[in-house]
């Protein structure tokens, strides 16, 4: 069984898939909307690898496949990116290609016929013809096979530069796709992925997966005394102290707003907790001057909120208790760090 679908679909082949897409899909109760399809039809056929491995287990964990999962993995999986630049790259490239199809072509040919006109100079040399007049016959032959030989080479060195300019394009298109523009920053995009990676993971291996909500204090009156050109310098500031103070194989990324967010894989409570700690003084400490003025503007502080990620449960679980979390710094005086181990019986953020 092939891992995708061939270009001209076999009908017992795609009745196949259907079947067990649905057999799927009616076993763990999940509605047969066109999005789910795409997907539950990608997992039947074994690809992507990585979705059947997400899928395999989340069902071995007994993961309930509710609307917001069923989401996150059409999200992931099913949507196309539409991108403008991926467009653009993809028509460069297909020009590219063309381009050296035809000049491969036309050299074959080339090479058919000097082929023919080495065989007339060799039957010439075998019935006695001049042989001042074969060997410039056969060094002009030779000279065209050179000429084109260099012509080829240019040609294919020539495509080589223009795929690495795609390939840059590319590069350039999904890291600016994924980066939000203010702080530099992962965006909410490249936070969804990683949390949705670190969490199959964390189930796979039994790792703990730490998560860290920050949060600026009283930013909207900050940015009423001071304007919102000094609050975007303040959440610049403060994406580059989290960023320096957590582990390269971490993501400290803009979760929205004033709102930062740093997932930590293998991070117990306690390591989650110092390195909350960590960040809460390394921001307390921050002397920020208006360049304009030489005004020292007050000291900003943070509230940070911390929670550790329970295997089986959905995302949107592990943010609401973090988030809780940190609302129960924001009311006992912020500028602190809690954890959600603090928080009382039943009490959630509103």
């Amino acid at each position: 069984m092939t891992a995708s679908m061939p270009d001209e679909i076999d009908y017992d082949y795609a009745v196949n898939v259907a079947e067990r897409a649905i057999r799927h899909m009616a076993q763990h109760r999940i509605p047969p909307t066109p999005d789910n399809f795409r997907v539950w039809a990608a997992y039947a056929q074994g690809a992507p690898a990585d979705l059947k491995r997400t899928i395999d287990i989340l069902i071995s964990n007994k993961r309930t496949f509710d609307s917001i999962t069923n989401q996150e993995l059409a999200a992931t999986f099913a949507a196309s990116t539409g991108s403008p630049q991926i467009a653009d790259a993809s028509q460069q490239l297909s020009s590219v290609v063309n381009a050296a199809r035809e000049f491969l072509n036309a050299a074959i040919a080339d090479n058919r016929s000097q082929i023919r006109s080495i065989g007339d100079v060799a039957g010439a040399a075998q019935g006695g013809a001049d042989p001042k007049l074969l060997v410039e016959s056969l060094v002009k032959e030779l000279s065209k096979a050179a000429t084109r030989a260099s012509e080829l080479e240019q040609s294919f060195a020539e495509s080589s530069r223009e795929l690495d300019t795609i390939r840059t394009s590319l590069q350039k298109a999904e890291e600016h796709s994924r980066t939000d523009m203010l702080t530099g920053l992962p965006n909410r995009r490249a936070l969804d992925e990683f949390l949705r990676l670190t969490q199959t993971a964390a189930m796979e291996k039994g790792d703990p997966l730490g998560m860290l909500l920050i949060d600026v204090d009283h930013f909207k009156r900050f940015n009423d005394d001071f304007g919102h050109n000094v609050g975007d310098q303040v959440l610049k500031l403060l994406g580059g102290v989290l960023k320096d103070r957590v582990r390269d194989n971490d993501l400290a990324a803009r979760y929205g707003g004033e709102e930062l967010m740093a997932v930590l894989p293998s991070a117990d409570m306690t390591t989650c907790q110092a390195v909350a700690e960590r960040i809460r003084k390394s921001i307390a400490e921050c002397k920020i001057t208006r360049r304009t003025s030489g005004e020292v503007l007050p000291s900003i502080t943070v509230s940070i909120g911390v929670a550790q990620f329970r295997p089986g449960e959905p995302v949107t679980d592990f943010i609401e208790r973090c988030d809780s979390a940190l609302y129960a710094a924001k009311r006992a005086g912020r500028n602190r760090v809690m954890t959600e181990l603090q928080l009382e019986p039943g009490l959630l953020a509103t």
